[in-house]
């Protein structure tokens, strides 16, 4: 464990010596962390895979390793300056994410949140955020109800105050699997998309121009059906279109930063010998048309440092992870991060 701090503050100390600080810019990251557990047995969920005794051999030695290559990537965002705003998938308990901050990220003012969700597993939603320049107002959890006592992850909602002005609502979604079939599945995204519907619309009946940002791993693409026409998020080819023309009035109020991406033929999940772009970037009106913050135009980015991408075999160019099945490869993850930039249009004074 000291090795490895050791290592890890020799390689940000000369980073940070290298890094140039982007002024005016918010930056927004989501990744999929891959099975993120501790090496306790909970009673209360199906954590067994993830113990010292199981098929994984999953020991303190193999999480503290699992926590520096997760911070090598977080910290390579950004110029090495790491995301101001970071949505995580597949974390069992908050304080993994606090260790992960403190120890591993300890030269960031970074602080971590997260909540405890029905899923079966124990792997929930959280946040790391730069707290130089954000303020958590609230954090909330929204659960959704199925007919058959299904469970899944809660949509996690973090409301936070940028640069002391702005209002950021911060949405971090992980959607039920495709387990059994895309098709068979799909029902069961669509009522959680109906959920997310809901506490977004809230949203703008209280302020249409709400800024908002909603990130996940969905488990569909942008062009299913849960994702366009429950969510509502809208396709977003930034570069040919009149943003001026989005209006309070237009009707549309989500945005997909990712489809781009997607139809250019890029994904952050590699199965079955092809990319899906499960892990995406949406945003509101607000975010591409108004007078404050914008997306910068293109910026999103499914993020592959050369460091965590398979070289050889089968899998190459799939992300690294961290188990190949049963057998520890000390990889990364299974998914690649998703980023985005926004720029900050009006100047705020310090």
């Amino acid at each position: 464990m000291y090795l490895l701090k050791i290592l890890l503050f020799v390689f940000l100390t000369f980073n940070i010596s290298c890094a140039q600080i982007a002024k005016n810019e918010l930056f927004v990251a989501h990744w999929n962390i891959e099975n993120l557990f501790d090496t306790i047995d909970d009673a209360k969920t199906s954590d067994e895979e993830f113990l010292s005794t199981s098929k994984k051999e999953w020991t303190n030695e193999r999480l503290e390793r699992k926590l520096y290559n997760l911070a090598r990537v977080i910290r390579s965002m950004n110029n090495n300056n790491g995301p101001d705003l970071l949505g995580v998938c597949e974390s069992e308990h908050e304080y993994l994410l606090d260790s992960l901050a403190k120890s591993f990220l300890s030269d960031k003012n970074y602080k971590a949140v997260s909540l405890e969700s029905p899923d079966f597993r124990g792997i929930d939603n959280g946040i790391i955020y730069n707290a130089d320049r954000l303020s958590l107002l609230n954090l909330r959890g929204y659960e959704t109800k199925f007919s058959d006592n299904y469970n899944t992850r809660a949509i996690l909602l973090g409301t936070f105050l940028l640069d002391k002005t702005d209002t950021i609502y911060f949405f971090v979604n992980h959607w039920p699997s495709r387990r059994g079939g895309q098709q068979e599945s799909e029902p069961r995204r669509i009522k959680v998309a109906q959920t997310h519907k809901e506490i977004v619309d809230s949203l703008f009946n209280n302020n249409p121009k709400s800024k908002i940002i909603i990130v996940g791993d969905f488990n569909d693409e942008p062009a299913n059906l849960s994702i366009t026409e429950i969510l509502g998020a809208s396709p977003f080819l930034c570069d040919s279109i009149d943003t001026k023309s989005y209006s309070v009035d237009s009707g549309t109020t989500l945005f997909n930063t990712s489809y781009k991406a997607w139809s250019d033929g890029f994904g952050s999940y590699f199965y079955q010998n092809n990319f899906n772009m499960l892990d995406q970037i949406i945003i509101s009106r607000e975010l591409v048309a108004g007078s404050e913050i914008n997306y910068e135009c293109n910026s999103y980015e499914v993020y592959k440092p050369d460091f965590m991408i398979t070289r050889t075999g089968k899998f190459k160019g799939a992300p690294f992870p961290t188990y190949g099945g049963n057998r520890y490869l000390g990889g990364y993850s299974d998914h690649f991060p998703v980023i985005a930039k926004f720029k900050l249009l009006v100047e705020k004074n310090d």
